[in-house]
């Protein structure tokens, strides 16, 4: 109907010239709205961004000597820098692989394999092979949907010596363009600069050398990180990422202080720099003087810095809830998944939060079992399902939990006191054997020293019962 036509009572005109107002006020409201939301935010609110989960793989150097072998690690890790700028792009990380049987080089098929096991929708790898004194690097992609495989090839990329900085920061875009990932100009430039942030390949070289020993995890590993990664903030002191890398060796090697300098100078260097933020907010949290609040401001930053940092919300999420912020814990916890719907780790803390402090069973132990489904090797989210079978009595249940994280970690020492706290309800002779297996583990350990104790008196009253029965 003509809202202006004469046939429509004066009242009728009212109502529609009040409607056309709201809608203005309305339209005025977003417009506000949209002019005061940050440029990401603008860009992702018009497109709902993809989320995919990425395996990233070093490079093959068929054809390299020994001494440039290390190039094939440094592309994946500009790859893996430059891909932590933009949202929608879950990385898996490289400790997952070492539970694969590892080839000699990662090429289409091993990496499809590898992206059917651990879910991942794209795998990015490819080689490097040097021919007439000039290196190539050739990148490639496999994207993996159920039993289709979509593949991709990007254009050669010459790398004269000297000059792989320079192609290193123009890789992670010619990808993303290639995946079609619409990218804003400020987002592009974002992810050429942390591809590879310094001047010196000696510092290059030194970084990446640290980084893939770390990915080894062992104590000998981190040792040759923390040389490696010195290295490299020796031949170049603004190199952030390197004292970034070099801060979380120490802390997965203990020194806290140690840990926290790096993640102080690496925030010194760049403030704009978000993972430090987010360091020292796991160092807040984990303090024996119980920092929530330094903790909980850490995250914020690291979340202001990179609105669509998960972990950070995950971290935020762990804080609130040891200030006993349940809902505000949830909260965060639930942002995280806008950001990172495949992350195990978010689905765990929920089913502990929902359990322990809102006594939700049913909500509980559906989030513990998506992150097992979404990371099957994850202890956390079994052990976590396995409390909470105990608790309610499915001693059945709670064993299968509890023998499997003690089959994917024989040293963890909860779960096989757990296990063998079950076996006394169900099966007292198991029960033995497996208080004896514990003691012999954790008796070293001067962290499990109350415990030990409390099971050699449940180990000797069990033995005192198959006495009296003889």
């Amino acid at each position: 109907m003509n809202l202006f036509s004469s046939r429509v009572s004066k009242r009728g005109i009212s109502r529609a010239r009040a409607a056309v107002t709201r809608l203005a006020w309305l339209w005025m409201a977003c417009l506000l709205v949209f002019m005061a939301t940050p440029a990401w935010a603008q860009t992702h609110a018009a497109a709902a961004t993809k989320v995919r989960n990425v395996l990233i793989f070093p490079f093959a150097t068929p054809d390299l000597p020994r001494e440039e072998q290390w190039m094939g690690e440094a592309v994946a890790q500009a790859i893996m820098s430059g891909f932590r700028q933009i949202p929608g792009i879950i990385q898996i990380e490289r400790s997952r692989l070492q539970a694969l049987t590892q080839p000699e080089a990662w090429d289409e098929q091993a990496a499809i394999t590898a992206a059917r096991v651990l879910r991942a929708d794209v795998a990015f790898f490819g080689e490097i092979r040097r021919t007439a004194g000039d290196a190539t690097l050739q990148a490639r992609w496999v994207e993996v949907r159920g039993e289709r495989v979509e593949r991709g090839t990007l254009d050669p990329i010459a790398v004269p010596d000297g000059a792989l900085l320079e192609k290193l920061r123009q890789l992670p875009v010619a990808y993303a363009r290639s995946l079609k990932i619409p990218l804003t100009d400020v987002e592009a430039a974002r992810m050429q600069k942390w591809a590879a942030p310094t001047t010196s390949l000696k510092a290059w070289e030194a970084y990446v050398r640290g980084r893939a020993a770390a990915v080894r995890g062992s104590q000998d590993a981190n040792e040759a990180a923390v040389e490696h990664l010195s290295r490299a903030i020796e031949a170049d002191a603004q190199f952030v990422l390197a004292q970034y890398a070099l801060g979380s060796v120490h802390q997965a090697l203990g020194n806290r202080w140690k840990a926290a300098a790096q993640f102080r100078a690496s925030t010194q260097l760049d403030s704009t720099f978000p993972e430090p933020y987010k360091s020292l907010g796991d160092l807040f949290l984990t303090a024996p003087r119980r920092l929530f609040d330094q903790a909980e401001e850490a995250y914020v930053k690291a979340i202001d810095l990179r609105p669509f940092y998960s972990d950070a919300y995950v971290g935020l999420g762990d804080a609130k809830a040891a200030k006993g912020d349940v809902n505000g814990a949830i909260g965060a916890y639930q942002k995280a998944l806008i950001h990172n719907p495949l992350s195990a780790q978010v689905h765990a803390s929920l089913g502990k939060i929902y359990y322990a402090e809102k006594g939700l069973y049913y909500e509980s132990v559906q989030a513990y079992k998506k992150a097992v489904d979404l990371d099957p090797l994850n202890t956390e989210a079994r052990m976590g399902l396995a409390e909470v079978y105990e608790d309610k009595g499915l001693y059945p249940e709670a064993i299968a939990e509890y023998k499997k994280v003690v089959e994917l970690a024989p040293t963890n020492t909860g779960a096989l006191y757990n296990l063998a706290l079950v076996y006394e309800r169900t099966d007292p002779r198991e029960a033995m054997a497996l208080w004896e297996r514990y003691i012999q583990l954790a008796g070293p350990l001067p962290t499990e020293k109350d415990w030990v104790d409390v099971a050699k008196l449940h180990l000797r009253k069990l033995k005192n019962q198959f006495e009296k029965d003889k």
